[in-house]
Parts: C-alpha cells; structure tokens; sequence
C-alpha cells in the first residue's frame, strides 16, 4: 500500500511540477557552468547505497570541501541556488529517486556515509526503513543551515548535537511507518514550505 501511494503521489506531483523544472534547468544552466542536476551518494535501505538526485544549487565540486551547508549566504550558493533552497524546490528531483524505489516520499532524511560511519548500533535501526524526502527531523531542522551558520564549529555541532537530535526524532516514525502517519507528515511539510 505504501509502495504504491509513493509511486501514484510522485507521478502527480512529478507530472504537475514539469514546467517549473523546465524553467528551473534553464536558469541553473544558464547561471553557472555544470549540469542542472546533483548527485551525491547517499545510505539508504539496510545500508545500500544510491544516488540522491537534487537540483543543483550550489558551483561545481563545490562538495569537495564540506559536505553541510553553511547559511542562507554560503558563498558556494549560486543565486538561482538561493531561491530553490529557499522554497525546498531543489528538493524535487527525489521523487525520481521514489518512482526507482531507492526511497520514499517520507521516511528518515538518507545520509552521507561519513556520517552514517558514525552511528552506533541502536541508531542503525533507522536503516530498517526506506529513507525519505521528508520526515520529522525534516520539520523540526526545517531551517538546519541557519542553526549551523551561528557555531563556532558547525561540523561537531551536527555530529554531537543536530544529528542525534534528528535520529530520535525518526525513531518516531519508525512506530508507525504507514500511510496515514505519511499524509499526516506531508501535511505539515507543506504547510512548512508555504508558511502557513
């Protein structure tokens, strides 16, 4: 049941999301050099890897360095970037990623494997699911790059307190991973993105 609300909702929002990502390929290409997509490796169910697919919104290899962003005003961030990230729109491509069953529309946010390196083996146990696009942690780290923008060392501050916040937080959804619990969260995503 799951499996196919994932692969119906995605098809509807990719089919109706169509022009705008036309237009949004268009001004990525034209506003710096590289393709309009990102890939970047990802952990996803049981521990398998994939590709999570991303409008680009930052330079070139702009990865190459850090792998969190900084604030708003990341000076990797290209302009387009900014707006993308703003409303979440860089965000779409993964429903590609849902219709090729690497992930869901909700379930715990996939993460890098340096991090993933780091878990310990009771927060492995959110490797029992298939990751999301969207999820609790989601909603409540909506504004994470802000948070990291005032530390004084925004890379232990994710590893030591954001990133085991949001493993809690998906240890939630884990109680219940079904669909109603998914349009619940979907729900307040929307609501999160549109400000209202």
């Amino acid at each position: 049941m799951k499996r196919l609300f994932d692969i119906l909702l995605s098809l509807l929002i990719l089919a109706l999301f169509l022009p705008i990502g036309i237009l949004l390929i268009i001004l990525v290409v034209i506003e710096s050099k590289g393709g309009p997509f990102y890939f970047q490796q990802r952990v996803g169910l049981q521990g398998k890897l994939f590709y999570l697919l991303k409008f680009r919104s930052m330079r070139m290899d702009s990865d190459k360095g850090s792998q969190i962003t900084i604030g708003k005003r990341d000076a990797r961030i290209t302009r387009v970037g900014y707006f993308i990230r703003k409303f979440k729109l860089d965000e779409f491509p993964q429903f590609v990623n849902v219709l090729k069953g690497d992930m869901s529309i909700v379930g715990p946010r996939p993460e890098v494997p340096h991090y993933v390196a780091m878990y310990t083996a009771e927060q492995r146990k959110i490797l029992s699911v298939k990751p999301g696009i969207t999820d609790y942690a989601s909603l409540a780290y909506f504004d994470e790059n802000e948070l990291l923008a005032q530390a004084e060392n925004p890379e232990l501050v994710y590893i030591n307190e954001i990133m085991p916040a949001k493993l809690a937080l998906n240890e939630k959804y884990l109680t219940k991973p079904n669909v109603w619990h998914d349009l619940q969260i979907i729900w307040l995503t929307a609501k999160k993105i549109l400000r209202f």
